[in-house]
């Protein structure tokens, strides 16, 4: 199996890795990706949303953790991946959109085990991921604690592999605000913390 990838140097690190049964062809540019004819197409770049994929009639994997299918009119054969920092690695991948034989067939391939999920903003682990980051911010805010010891805590506590100022650093505080913001129009327990508001502007 051929597959396609646009992504920057992280995010290949995390795919490449996941296994050698696979032919990955890593492309720098959208007129690289667009050039090849492999089985899979897969971009986690930051600008994934912004491209027409109408010329690709197999199976795109695109990097939309806050943006639907449905906001952005995407055709039967994009499907919605969580592209964050770290998330490429888990074993297991959320997917929102209609999987197919072919996205059956890339899963297998990679050796990964994939979700369907509803598609809607955050999907679920960057929603309880974002949560987690805001409300250790509200903490901070209050002065409950210091950002190190609700990070140790945080891992110590839930065995999580990051504390959340750390989870904050890797994915990148704008991207927790935007998820946050949008997720807040429906339900105001999403509001962030003004705190971490105050970050994203630094």
């Amino acid at each position: 199996m051929k597959i396609a990838v646009l992504a920057d140097g992280s995010q290949w690190q995390e795919l490449a890795v996941a296994t050698t049964n696979v032919e990955w062809i890593r492309c720098v540019s959208e007129e690289d990706f667009f050039k090849y004819d492999t089985d899979i197409y897969i971009n986690v770049m930051e600008n994934a949303l912004m491209n027409d994929y109408t010329s690709i009639s197999k199976t795109v994997l695109i990097n939309s953790v806050t943006s639907t299918l449905k906001e952005i009119n995407a055709p039967e054969n994009i499907l919605r991946i969580n592209g964050w920092a770290g998330f490429l690695s888990r074993q297991n991948w959320e997917v929102a959109g209609s999987i197919n034989e072919e996205a059956k067939v890339f899963f297998s391939s990679i050796n990964k085990i994939y979700t369907t999920v509803p598609d809607e903003p955050g999907m679920i682990a960057a929603r309880i991921i974002s949560m987690i980051i805001n409300e250790a911010y509200f903490a901070l805010g209050e002065e409950l604690s210091t950002k190190d010891e609700i990070d140790i805590a945080m891992k110590l506590g839930t065995n999580y592999p990051y504390g959340p100022f750390e989870w904050a650093d890797k994915i990148g505080i704008k991207k927790i605000f935007q998820l946050l913001q949008k997720l807040s129009l429906e339900d105001k327990r999403y509001l962030p913390a003004p705190l971490l508001q105050k970050r994203t502007l630094l």
